[in-house]
Parts: C-alpha cells; sequence; structure tokens
C-alpha cells in the first residue's frame, strides 16, 4: 500500500503544493519533503514559506530546506536514514544528483507538465501559452540525472481553452490556471501509476531523444512587451507570464516621466497589419493598442504603484494617451 511506503516528496512551488495535498488526502503521509530555501518577497525583503513549506508545517511533516543538493554529504547522509522507497518530485526546482537518486529502492517519480519529450526544462507550461499550443500533457518520468530525460511511465494529455486569444472565443486560460489544471490531473495521474508501478506492472518508455525540446528560466526582461509582435503573441505573452513577471511596457505619465504599465489581461481585436505600431486609440471606452498584426484590447492594468483596475476605468484617467504611442 502506498500508505506503508517511505516517500520522500520534493517540490516547491503551487504546482507541488496541489499535487502533495491530493496526495495526503488519499491517506498517505510522506516521511520527509524538500524544498527550496525562504525567499525574501517585497520592499521589505520578508523572508517566505514556499507553498509545499507551508504543508510541511501544517501536517507537521518533517522537511529539509538545502541550500545546495549537489556535492551535500550531510544532506546525502540525512536522506539515508529515512531509508527511502520512492522520491515523488514535482517542481522541485533544483536537478537531483545520481548519488541521492541511488538511495531509493523504486526510483524517483517526477510529475513534469509537458508531453515529453517535448518542452523538457524549468517553463514548458509558459512555453505552450506563449507558442498557442491546443494541447498539451503531465508526463510521469523515472527521473535520471539528466533533465526530464528519463523514461516514461505514463501520459495524460490535456486540452488547452481558448488557445487563439480571440474576442470571440472563451476566457482564455492564462498560467496560473493551466498550472493549476495540470497539477491537479498530474496528481491524480501519479495515484493511478504508483501502485501498478510499485508492483512491477509498468514497463517505462524511453523517450526519443531526437524530439527533445528545452525551454529557458524565465526572467523579469522576458514580460518586456515589443508592440512590433502581432496582438496575438503578446495575447498569448501576458497568459504566459501571469502573475509574475507580467508583461508590461513604459508609459508616458503626466510630466511626471514614465511608468510601467502591466496588462494582466487582454483580447485580440482584428484590424489586420497596422502602419504604425503601438498607437493608443479607444474602442468602447476601453484601451486598445495597435501591433504589428491586429490590436490588442487592454481589459485589466496595472500602472506601476497603483491598484489593479479595468481597461476602461484606467482610460477615464488617462485620456490624453489617446493618439500617443507607446513602445516596450
Amino acid at each position: 500500500m502506498i500508505s506503508n511506503l517511505n516517500i520522500i516528496f520534493w517540490g516547491t512551488p503551487e504546482f507541488s503544493a496541489i499535487i502533495l495535498e491530493k496526495l495526503l488526502q488519499t491517506g498517505f503521509c510522506p516521511s520527509l519533503i524538500i524544498t527550496a530555501p525562504d525567499k525574501p518577497k517585497g520592499r521589505d525583503h520578508i523572508l517566505l514559506a514556499s507553498p509545499v513549506k507551508n504543508i510541511a508545517l501544517q501536517h507537521k511533516i518533517p522537511y529539509l530546506q538545502p541550500e545546495k543538493i549537489k556535492e551535500n554529504k550531510k544532506l546525502e547522509n540525512e536522506i539515508a536514514a529515512f531509508g527511502p522507497d520512492l522520491f515523488i518530485v514535482a517542481a522541485y526546482g533544483l536537478i537531483i544528483p545520481s548519488q541521492l537518486l541511488d538511495l531509493t529502492k523504486h526510483g524517483a517519480i517526477n510529475v513534469h507538465p509537458s508531453l515529453l519529450p517535448k518542452y523538457r526544462g524549468p517553463s514548458p507550461i509558459q512555453t505552450a501559452l506563449l507558442n498557442g499550443d491546443e494541447l498539451t500533457s503531465v508526463t510521469l518520468i523515472l527521473m535520471t540525472e539528466k533533465m526530464d530525460a528519463g523514461p516514461i511511465i505514463a501520459n495524460q494529455k490535456f486540452e488547452i481553452s481558448a488557445y487563439g486569444g480571440s474576442t470571440e472565443g472563451g476566457k482564455n486560460q492564462n498560467y496560473l490556471e493551466l498550472s493549476d489544471e495540470l497539477a491537479n490531473l498530474g496528481a491524480d495521474l501519479l495515484i493511478k501509476n504508483l501502485p501498478l508501478w510499485l508492483a512491477g506492472k509498468t514497463e517505462p518508455v524511453l523517450q526519443d531523444e531526437t524530439k527533445a525540446t528545452y525551454t529557458k528560466i524565465i526572467k523579469k526582461e522576458d514580460g518586456l512587451i515589443d508592440f512590433n509582435k502581432t496582438a496575438e503573441e503578446i495575447e498569448r505573452q501576458t497568459r504566459a507570464f501571469y502573475p509574475w513577471p507580467g508583461c508590461f511596457f513604459k508609459m508616458p505619465h503626466k510630466n511626471k516621466g514614465d511608468k510601467i504599465l502591466k496588462i494582466l489581461e487582454a483580447e485580440v481585436l482584428s484590424t489586420g497589419q497596422n502602419k504604425k505600431t503601438g498607437l493608443i486609440s479607444e474602442r468602447e471606452k476601453e484601451p486598445v493598442i495597435s501591433c504589428l498584426k491586429d490590436s490588442l484590447i487592454l481589459k485589466k492594468v496595472q500602472l506601476e504603484g497603483k491598484k489593479v483596475t479595468g481597461g476602461k476605468d484606467f482610460l477615464n484617467g488617462y485620456r490624453e494617451l489617446i493618439g500617443q504611442v507607446v513602445k516596450g
């Protein structure tokens, strides 16, 4: 039974926390949780625990927060002392070295939110949204030291809703929403396949290395908008980078220099090819910005130092922007 296993759970963000919570609901409790160290946040640099650490505290589960995991003999000894049967890994944030993987009886299962070997690496969900993919997946793999390259135990495909970003479609999924969907799907897939794996009834399938693609670490500057792209590309960008790093551009601000304006929600307006990009206009009292192809309706924005507001309310306070041209 899963509940009798000595399992160590590795994870850090909300994606991991959702999976951990669902596993706990099945009645099993990991012997140990390993998560990232607390990180400073905000202007006051207050240290905040990861979502996974918060669950560990809530359920009084032992946890470790190593600064590094490679060449860390102390960590290796601490893990070995638990005699782990299995590692479960979900968005931990670092590659687990082979000397730690070798400590388990049944290996390490990683929950990865992509249709592997496509989109290996740290940002598969953002990359799927940026590329306008209609289909993604959650994949369970047997971990090796090479990033997301282990043999596949199981996968479950998932259709991304309203991928086109048109005003004619339904509400488009952003990163936060899609991540939560895939985490729940991944937890269900894990719960279903763990007994099969432990009973030796699952034969992992090697990944096709010729089809492997890789994703990158998302940085703050990736959120800067270039209006020389199409409106569809930028609309995808606003969803892929919500809530972090967000999508933003510099906006002229009433004799106070440029201010950063974040676009939190947008829709594509079909206007065809535009001779001038970055031109601000108005449609049904909402701000519209011309792009290389089509235009972007700003539905929800946040001006630097201000609260989130709807596009109409924002434009009411900044009517002088109409006719101006902005850059990323």
